[in-house]
């Protein structure tokens, strides 16, 4: 029963292809392909298709077929697709128009012409292009300095994209990676925000994002001494580098310091300050910084120096003067033991 009703679907198929497409009824099918011409139309997913076929006032009958499936049969629309239709000038033109292609409707296209003489049929390949889209990419992570880090970024389109890598460093060099970029024993250096593109010049390339952060030890990168007289204020400076930020503390000897009369700590990102307001004898001496995250520690030695002022003796001065006699009668005696030594070179004494 079911090879019947195959047996008979075929001669209803072929019975309407014979009568659809135009072919005379003692004429085999593969008859049509005798004076066929086959061009490609590269369209792009979404925009509008329209493939062309020029008639003359000799043509009795025409359809449009998309493989085995008839589209249009003269003016008659056999296709339930809203998206088609004819573009008819007159009894010149019987073109297909296909609106908001899709990549199904990627395909061969015929148009079959009867004429009086035989049928005639004109085949176009429609190729559907897709811009690349980036349909999944890493997400943002924190590792560990010299950890092996893989970055993903997985694209389709047509034709098939090609995806590229860089860090947005300043010099934002390209690279070596394509869909997998791996990283072995990843450096500070190598931390920021990694661009993934993906493009195959259908439209603008497609951009995602990850950005990776580096953990590493503090480093005490700078430290400042301080050379302050007494009754001055002394300000020691601790600068360092961390990933996460670094935790700071202060010491004098073995003792930790705190906030108390005198003595203020401040920290002001990844930098800190000793800050003594009035420096005595007994502040003089050695201090350490001491920087610290979940990864490590760092430390550094620091010295508040004291600083002497030279003191100024001015000459006694004779009263009622206004000046210094003594300083004058050197004066006097240098510019005369001068004046001779002059004298003596001119006349070569």
């Amino acid at each position: 029963m079911t090879v019947g009703r195959r047996s008979c679907g075929r001669q209803l198929q072929a019975a309407l292809f014979r009568v659809l497409c135009l072919i005379p009824t003692g004429l085999p099918v593969r008859s049509v392909d005798m004076q066929r011409t086959t061009d490609n139309i590269t369209i792009r997913q979404g925009d509008t298709a329209v493939i062309r076929c020029y008639v003359d006032d000799k043509v009795s009958k025409v359809a449009w077929l998309n493989r085995s499936n008839i589209i249009f049969a003269g003016e008659d629309k056999w296709s339930l697709d809203p998206r088609v239709d004819l573009i008819t000038k007159g009894q010149l033109e019987y073109s297909l128009r296909i609106q908001k292609v899709d990549v199904f409707d990627e395909g061969p296209y015929t148009c079959s012409i009867q004429t009086k003489q035989q049928p005639k049929t004109s085949q176009v390949y429609l190729i559907v292009q897709v811009p690349a889209s980036i349909y999944k990419v890493s997400e943002d992570i924190t590792v560990n300095e010299g950890s092996n880090v893989t970055l993903s970024c997985l694209a389709n389109g047509r034709p098939d994209p090609s995806i590229t890598w860089r860090l947005l460093n300043p010099s934002a060099e390209p690279l070596e990676g394509e869909e997998y970029l791996d990283i072995s024993g990843i450096l500070r250096t190598q931390a920021g925000r990694y661009e993934c593109k993906a493009s195959n010049d259908v439209s603008n390339p497609d951009v995602k994002y990850v950005n990776v952060v580096v953990n590493y030890p503090p480093y005490i990168k700078d430290a400042k001494s301080s050379e302050t007289p007494v009754g001055r204020l002394g300000i020691l400076q601790c600068d360092a580098s961390a990933v996460p930020k670094p935790e700071f503390e202060w010491y004098r000897d073995d003792k930790r310091l705190t906030n108390s009369a005198g003595i203020s700590i401040q920290i002001l990102g990844s930098r800190t300050l000793l800050v003594v307001s009035n420096v005595t004898e007994d502040d003089y001496g050695n201090y350490t910084c001491v920087a610290s995250n979940r990864l490590g520690i760092h430390n550094a030695s620091l010295f508040l120096y004291k600083l002497n002022i030279p003191t100024i003796k001015y000459p006694t001065r004779g009263p009622g003067t206004g000046r210094d006699i003594s300083g004058s009668a050197c004066l006097t005696q240098s510019l005369w033991i001068f004046l001779a030594s002059v004298t003596c070179l001119f006349f070569k004494c």
